[in-house]
């Protein structure tokens, strides 16, 4: 398995984190696994939203003071 892409776009509000992962998206390949990191509320909900919509797997969402880490697989 190869080292997952890391996204850091804490500071940035939606819908910046999301245009940031569907670009690292398209440059992936299918089964790599892409980190992103945020502090805007609204992505812990938009991006797995988006990620279900298109076909992709939401692995899962954390938060930590304040910072929520959600993590993508690319699926097709």
């Amino acid at each position: 398995m190869s080292e997952r892409q890391k996204i850091d776009a804490r500071g940035a509000f939606c819908p910046g984190p999301l245009m940031e992962l569907i670009a690292a998206l398209k440059l992936a390949q299918v089964g790599e696994e892409i980190e992103v990191l945020s502090s805007d509320k609204g992505s812990a909900a938009d991006i797995p939203a988006w990620v279900a919509k298109v076909g992709h797997v939401h692995v899962g969402t954390t938060e930590q003071d304040g910072c929520w880490t959600i993590i993508v697989r690319k699926a097709k």
